[in-house]
């Protein structure tokens, strides 16, 4: 199953240029690298960057993560997937920009 990662393009830029992020800023906070499944990630990018341009979706096989990833209840009682370690780049599979076109942010086709 792949879930995803969204990122700012500075956030983006400098987990390529470390090659591993403990992630952005929330997820520093929160302890934890914020993931989304395909089903939710147009609901967290509406709540978490809407309005936002120059962002990045990265692409992550979930079982490939190991166990530092947990299933954990959050939004609206769904089960989202949390990262308690550094994501290294070389996990990523893809990553694509996601574009703001009409105040909605635009997901790529492999999501279907």
């Amino acid at each position: 199953m792949l879930i995803y990662k969204i990122l700012r393009t500075e956030e983006w830029t400098d987990f390529q240029s470390a090659g591993e992020t403990l992630g952005a800023p929330i997820d520093l906070s929160d302890g934890f690298i914020h993931f989304s499944t395909a089903e939710q990630a147009a609901e967290t990018a509406a709540k978490h960057f809407a309005g936002v341009e120059g962002l990045w979706l990265l692409a992550f096989e979930a079982d490939a993560l190991g166990e530092a990833l947990k299933w954990e209840v959050s939004r609206g009682d769904a089960l989202f997937p949390h990262l308690y370690r550094k994501l290294s780049i070389a996990e990523m599979l893809w990553s694509k920009p996601l574009p703001l076109e009409n105040g909605m942010h635009v997901f790529p086709a492999e999501m279907a």
